[in-house]
């Protein structure tokens, strides 16, 4: 059966508020604080927070729902990822820099990486990024990979079969769609079961029953598959 894309469904709009926190309770509290008031840092220097854990945890979702937070309060933020072979220079306006997937950068990607974060430390600006790895087991240059250990890291843990299930729920509750036990089953069973992948998942079938007009059943499912 064919296996949708992995990455996190943008258009149900990344929040911290929607995030299903299971065993990361502390992280995304942590995150709430420093993203609340949309300036990344309090009175304060800003400490610097890393995430790290297995591909599916929430990384990518954590930081998109801080860049999303920040943003409404109005703030500009740096963004940088794996697939940004040249990133931007650094800019005194960001109110915080996000860097996601540290664990795959380049050479290219950790120099700018560094330079990002001693002017963010310099301007008294948040630094949050996230990896598959601790700290510690990074392999990056060493002036970044010991900067990105300095503050608060957290360890994401991966949800257990009811978080998940939960996970659906929550999110088709949002969407006001029902989503019968045995249509659960079957997404839980046949589908990569990471958080990016049932946010994907959820997304295409929301627009795909919207368009044909039907209700979210096995058949509909099987039928998205065959139109892809």
């Amino acid at each position: 059966m064919k296996q949708l894309a992995l990455d996190i469904g943008l258009a149900s709009g990344p929040t911290l508020d929607r995030f299903f926190a299971g065993p990361n309770e502390a992280a995304l509290r942590h995150l709430e604080l420093w993203a609340g008031d949309g300036t990344g840092q309090d009175l304060r220097s800003p400490v610097p927070t890393y995430l790290w854990g297995d591909s599916g945890c929430g990384k990518t979702y954590l930081l998109k729902s801080v860049q999303a937070a920040l943003r409404d309060h109005g703030a500009r933020v740096g963004w940088m990822d794996a697939s940004m072979h040249e990133p931007p220079e650094y800019e005194e306006s960001w109110a915080a820099v996000l860097m996601d997937e540290v664990h795959l950068y380049t050479a290219t990607q950790q120099h700018m990486a560094f330079n990002w974060f001693v002017n963010a430390h310099a301007h008294q600006r948040w630094v949050l990024a996230a990896g598959e790895l601790p700290p510690a087991d990074l392999k990056l240059r060493e002036d970044l990979r010991t900067r990105l250990g300095w503050g608060h890291v957290f360890h994401l843990h991966l949800l257990s079969e009811p978080e998940r299930r939960a996970v659906l729920r929550q999110e088709a509750d949002a969407r006001g769609i029902f989503l019968s036990d045995e249509v659960m089953d079957f997404m839980l069973n046949r589908f990569s079961r990471d958080l990016g992948s049932l946010m994907q998942l959820i997304d295409q079938l929301d627009g795909f029953a919207l368009r044909t007009q039907r209700a979210i059943t096995i058949p509909l499912i099987k039928a998205m598959l065959e139109s892809e």
